[in-house]
């Protein structure tokens, strides 16, 4: 798997904000791991690793057998987050393309709440 970031010319629409961005996969991923028995920097980086990847690049069957791995999850559980997480950033992308000011004002009201 290609190096990703704002350096590689093959793929120019990394955000880099995704490295620490809050998104429902890395909640879970943090969730799962902790629960595993990892130490709570140890299930950040790992959550930090994985959740941007899975945005930019989708979830292939590799990645989702080491994540249920260490998660101790199902390869089906890791795929109803992904695709959890991908239908959020669909939702944040529609709203970027068109936002609506009161539909904006609400998600960003539950943007701050979820924090």
């Amino acid at each position: 798997m290609p190096i990703i970031g704002p350096d590689d010319p093959e793929n120019d629409h990394w955000d880099p904000a995704w490295d620490n961005h809050d998104t429902p996969f890395r909640r879970w991923l943090y969730e799962k791991l902790t629960t595993a028995g990892l130490e709570s920097a140890a299930a950040a980086d790992a959550a930090g690793l994985h959740a941007p990847a899975n945005r930019y690049n989708g979830l292939d069957n590799i990645n989702t057998a080491i994540i249920a791995t260490l998660t101790g999850a199902s390869p089906a559980a890791v795929r109803a987050a992904h695709k959890a997480d991908l239908a959020e950033w669909a939702r944040e992308q529609q709203l970027r393309d068109h936002p609506d000011l009161a539909v904006l004002d609400a998600d960003l009201d539950r943007i701050q709440h979820r924090s």
